[in-house]
């Protein structure tokens, strides 16, 4: 049975509404929870950007039993591998051994706030590998000194190392990443259903390790609204996310989909309150064989109705997928 999650989206809440989000959200039965990190949001619409990793303590505290995760960090622009690796062992023994630590190799949008520009996919690539390395060394407890292409490490050492680390996800987009991905990490991170990202993990040391997904929707009674509420705050998501990584900022987001129409994001985006939509939209993840599934609902004022919606509606009818 695939685990349903839920997604506190931090490009459309602020971080005390986001831990009240999460607290309902483990209420209300979902097996895991995942968090955006953000610098910016995609659209000004959406209005919020707090710091994913302090709402990520403040989760562990408020909650006891639903896993955390970060959906993805970035470890190679705005943080040092190393930096990433305190935070991440920190969460890990804050939240009792729930945390899982999802990267990536980052997004403009978010990381080109320090300066460094913005390589190719290649070389961000080739960082992510590095500081994988690096923050998978340092779990150890070890003393971590390491001279490489990208990284600088002199004499580190985490003095509060977790008995169990946080297991280890990659966002994966294409083979390279697949690769890195199995070879490097616990499980796989994919927001789109394909088949062939599994079958790369797969093949490059992945199988039998679980794969989550994520999908996007937005619950209301009044489909209008919701239709409404997606194509003002999601639009930016139909743009594919080759491209999303390159934007620097949400004015561009804003152009690139200022030509994008309701019928368009309707078509995308289950909205209502329709769950065999939903499920429609779920169930290629199942059958490419993904483990785990993320929930994104649209609207950060929509999501105490959404989670009551999913405890008693939407929940059990995945859970029979």
């Amino acid at each position: 049975m695939t685990r349903i999650g839920y997604t506190m989206m931090t490009e459309q809440a602020g971080p005390r509404e986001l831990v009240e989000h999460v607290v309902a959200a483990e209420r209300a039965g979902f097996d895991f929870s995942v968090i955006s990190d953000h610098s910016f949001p995609w659209l000004e619409s959406q209005g919020h950007a707090p710091y994913a990793w302090s709402v990520l303590g403040a989760a562990a505290h408020a909650t006891s039993r639903i896993p955390l995760m970060t959906f993805v960090t970035c470890p190679t622009f705005r943080y040092h591998p190393a930096v990433v690796a305190q935070k991440a062992a920190t969460l890990q023994l804050l939240s009792e051994g729930r945390f899982r630590l999802g990267l990536g190799s980052g997004e403009n949008l978010n990381e080109h706030i320090v300066g460094r520009g913005w390589p190719s996919a290649g070389v961000r690539l080739d960082m992510l590998d590095e500081a994988v390395g690096i923050i998978q060394a340092l779990f150890t407890g070890e003393n971590v000194t390491h001279h490489g292409r990208h990284f600088q490490v002199d004499n580190a050492r985490l003095w509060d190392v977790p008995a169990t680390p946080p297991p280890l996800g990659i966002a994966v987009s294409g083979p390279r990443s697949c690769a890195i991905a199995g070879r490097r990490a616990d499980l796989l991170i994919a927001t789109e259903p394909k088949q062939s990202l599994l079958d790369d993990f797969s093949a490059c040391g992945g199988a039998g390790k679980p794969r989550i997904g994520q999908i996007p929707l937005c619950y209301d009674p009044d489909r209008h609204a919701a239709v409404t509420r997606a194509h003002d705050q999601f639009r930016w998501a139909l743009g594919g996310w080759r491209l999303n990584a390159e934007l620097p900022l949400p004015s561009g987001f804003e152009q690139a989909s200022a030509h994008t129409r309701e019928e368009d994001v309707a078509k995308s985006i289950p909205c209502g309150d329709d769950v065999d939509a939903v499920l429609e939209a779920a169930r290629p993840y199942f059958e490419a064989g993904f483990t785990d599934l993320a929930l994104i609902q649209i609207g950060g004022a929509q999501q105490m109705p959404f989670l009551r919606w999913a405890e008693t509606t939407l929940l059990p009818a995945l859970r029979e997928l």
